[in-house]
């Protein structure tokens, strides 16, 4: 019995550890922002000299209000469009029967290893003869359907029992209202999970809307950051960069901690198998 106890004690030392070792860096930060500039380099995350000078110079220097209502819009247009669209995917190849239907999840799951970089040109040069630069609709329309989502979809949807779908049928529903009206409720977790993993890709974007975008009235919150901690505006004050660092991480932070419980359900009930 006191053996038991003591691995039980080592255990949970050892998660202690590990929780502190990842979460320190993310206080440090905290804390840095928060202190003078001859300070920040100390390790300790406590000082007497606290204030919120270095988010009153962000504020000041850069329209992070804008942007951040900008990342809002953009990430969460292509979180609701992923979950409809993706949704819809995953449920055809889940449930409906039809000639070539693996061939095209084949050809799903072969797009994921296919790196960004190599579709960027050709991806840039549609948004150009589109007329789309410097506009919502290039930063929103190419990750409207993602194919991890329909992936998990898939998987998720194969474990509703078939004869809830064949009942909803018999009585008259047609496809997409057993969709979204006996599916989706079913699949809470899968749609939390795959809308927390779309919404933090889409807000930790950075590379995309460099290009394509170019007023500061369009600019994402991490691309505004990125060009001001880079393009010489922050005047190496270490403080104000982690002060920008911290107003970006905190939304997808908050985000992550309301919607964890169904996160970690669909991580633990959601299969990868065929």
């Amino acid at each position: 019995m006191t053996g038991k106890i003591i691995k039980k004690w080592l255990f949970y030392i050892v998660l202690t550890g590990a929780a502190v070792t990842f979460i320190y860096p993310f206080l440090w930060m905290a804390a840095g922002s928060l202190k003078p500039e001859i300070e920040i380099p100390n390790f300790s995350l406590l000082s007497r000299n606290l204030s919120v000078n270095s988010y009153k110079v962000v504020l000041d220097k850069i329209p992070i209000i804008r942007a951040f209502f900008n990342s809002v819009l953009v990430a969460t247009s292509v979180t609701a469009s992923v979950l409809v669209f993706s949704s819809m995917v995953g449920y055809a190849l889940s449930r409906l029967r039809f000639r070539g239907r693996e061939l095209i999840f084949t050809v799903i799951l072969f797009t994921m290893m296919i790196p960004f970089q190599l579709t960027l040109i050709p991806l840039y040069t549609l948004i150009v003869k589109f007329g789309w630069t410097d506009t919502y609709w290039a930063l929103i329309v190419p990750y409207m359907i993602n194919a991890f989502g329909i992936l998990l979809f898939r998987q998720y949807f194969k474990a509703v029992p078939q004869d809830l779908i064949d009942a909803a049928r018999v009585d008259g529903c047609g496809e997409l209202r057993i969709l979204f009206r006996i599916i989706w409720p079913l699949s809470v977790p899968a749609l939390v999970t795959v809308g927390i993993i779309v919404f933090m890709m889409t807000w930790n974007e950075v590379l995309w809307p460099l290009i394509v975008v170019r007023k500061e009235t369009i600019m994402t919150m991490p691309q505004m950051v990125t060009l001001f901690a880079v393009g010489g505006r922050v005047e190496s004050q270490v403080g104000v960069k982690l002060a920008a660092a911290m107003m970006l991480t905190l939304p997808i932070v908050i985000v992550y901690l309301f919607f964890q419980r169904h996160f970690i359900a669909s991580m633990a009930t959601t299969g990868l198998k065929g």
